[in-house]
C-alpha cells in the first residue's frame, strides 16, 4: 500500500513538472512575441512625424518620403495647371470649368491673363470658330535650392481648326510656395507670379 502511494506521488510530480515546463514554454513564447511586436511598433513610429495644428488636430506625415516626393509633386502641380488653363474646347461650360479648376492652383497673376484674353474675345472666338486647343508639356525645370521655388515650363500648343492645325511654342515661368493640401489642390503648392515668356507660332499644317 505504501509502495502504491509513493508511485502516485511520483506520477503526480511528473505531471506537475510537465505542466510546469509547458507553462514556462508558453510564457517564453508570449514574452518573445511581445518584445518583437514592441520593437516593430517602435520602428514604425520612428518613420512618422506627428504635427499638432494649434493643439486641436493631429496630422500624420511620413518623414522619409516627404522630401523625396516634393520635386515630383511640384512638377505635377505645374503640369496640371497648364493642362487645365490651356486646354480649350468650343464649349463655354467646359472652358469655365477648366479655368476655375486651374485657378485653385495659382494666385491672381494667372487670372489677369484670363481676364485679358476674355476681354479681347479669345474664348468667344474659340467657341464660334469651333476650335480646339490642346497642350503638351515637354518639361518643367525646377530650382529647389531657394524658396520660393522657381519653375520654367516648356510646352507645345496645338490650335486645331477645321482647315489647319497651328503649332505654337509656349514657355512660362512662375514661383512655387507651399500651401495646404485639399481636393482642389492635392499637391499642396500655389503658383505665384505666373508669366508667359514666349508664345509664338512654329508652323501651320493644312488638313
Amino acid at each position: 500500500m505504501e509502495f502504491k502511494s509513493l508511485k502516485n506521488i511520483e506520477t503526480s510530480f511528473k505531471q506537475i513538472r510537465f505542466f510546469g515546463i509547458v507553462f514556462l514554454v508558453v510564457c517564453t513564447a508570449i514574452t518573445a512575441y511581445s518584445v518583437w511586436s514592441s520593437y516593430k511598433f517602435a520602428e514604425a513610429q520612428r518613420q512618422r512625424i506627428y504635427v499638432l495644428d494649434g493643439g486641436k488636430s493631429l496630422m500624420l506625415a511620413l518623414s522619409q518620403d516627404l522630401s523625396q516626393n516634393r520635386p515630383v509633386e511640384a512638377r505635377e502641380h505645374v503640369r496640371r495647371f497648364h493642362e487645365l488653363f490651356f486646354t480649350l474646347s468650343p464649349d463655354k461650360a467646359a472652358i469655365e470649368s477648366n479655368i476655375n479648376r486651374a485657378l485653385f492652383l495659382v494666385d491672381k497673376s494667372a487670372y489677369k491673363y484670363y481676364s485679358d484674353m476674355a476681354e479681347k474675345g479669345y474664348y468667344n472666338r474659340i467657341i464660334s470658330g469651333n476650335i480646339n486647343q490642346t497642350i503638351a508639356v515637354d518639361s518643367v525645370a525646377l530650382d529647389l535650392n531657394t524658396y520660393p521655388y522657381t519653375a520654367v515650363t516648356y510646352a507645345r500648343q496645338m490650335i486645331i481648326r477645321a482647315s489647319n492645325i497651328t503649332q505654337r511654342s509656349l514657355v512660362t515661368r512662375c514661383n512655387l510656395i507651399n500651401s495646404v493640401r485639399s481636393d482642389n489642390n492635392p499637391q499642396g503648392f500655389t503658383m505665384e507670379k505666373f508669366e508667359i515668356i514666349e508664345n509664338r507660332d512654329l508652323r501651320v499644317l493644312e488638313r
